[in-house]
């Protein structure tokens, strides 16, 4: 692949993280995959994750003011023990297995959700049990393959948070979790001057990703919002299954 090519489809990739961080849930987890033509998977996760921490800037100014304080009080400790746990097992943990286990929960949830779209579903409150369970599975699938959005759309779509609350939450969240997830990443495989240069030449994509992703999400419905959640989410899930399947 040439450096046109790579430009072409390393941006694509970025263009989606900033999206995701702009308010669009799942789409940025199809920048590893997209990445992963041109390189390794592990160095797509590695070279991705600047990408991701500067695209969270943004979408920390865009949803300063609209997030859910107990999801991120219960979420944000639960997802930091996820990245230690996979930090320590790093060695012993298959890509594939995790792969798999996420995707199975992320079809299973949206198969129970639409057996019941016809009756009325009461919204759920924010419990630390679930939280931390889920929280800690999307840390976990997070540091191993930036995976953590089907886990943490399973605890908090059963809420029924209004859009930009459940957008500006996710993107909070998960730039804690970038954050935290800097410093095993640097000692797994440190960052040389290749990783930090290419990923210096897609800021500019994920900057306009981020925009366009928050333009978009306050254009969309509510109802066709949440809709295409859990789209993408069955979408991604089968993915995972499919990844492992064809490992």
């Amino acid at each position: 692949m040439n450096q046109l090519d790579y430009l072409m489809w390393a941006g694509l990739a970025a263009t989606l993280v900033g999206m995701s961080k702009g308010g669009l849930p799942t789409v940025g987890m199809l920048s590893v995959p997209i990445l992963s033509l041109y390189m390794s998977p592990i160095k797509a996760v590695v070279m991705l994750l600047p990408i991701y921490i500067i695209s969270d800037i943004v979408g920390l100014w865009l949803y300063r003011k609209a997030f859910s304080a107990i999801n991120l009080k219960i979420l944000v400790p639960a997802g930091i023990l996820g990245i230690l746990v996979g930090w320590l097992t790093a060695s012993v943990v298959s890509d594939s297995a995790v792969k798999g286990m996420i995707g199975l929960m992320g079809v299973g949830f949206v198969a129970n959700a639409w057996r019941q779209r016809k009756t009325v579903q009461i919204a759920q409150p924010a419990r630390w049990g679930p939280g931390i369970f889920w929280g800690s599975v999307s840390g976990f699938s997070s540091f191993i393959s930036h995976a953590g959005g089907p886990p943490f759309q399973v605890f908090l779509l059963p809420q029924k948070l209004p859009k930009l609350v459940f957008a500006g939450t996710s993107t909070l969240f998960f730039a804690a979790i970038n954050l935290a997830k800097l410093g095993p990443y640097h000692l797994l495989q440190p960052y040389g001057v290749e990783e930090m240069m290419g990923a210096l030449v897609l800021i500019p994509f994920a900057l306009v990703g981020t925009v366009a992703g928050a333009y978009l999400t306050r254009k969309i419905s509510d109802d066709w919002f949440f809709k295409w959640v859990q789209v993408g989410l069955l979408l991604i899930s089968l993915k995972l299954i499919l990844d492992v399947v064809r490992a």
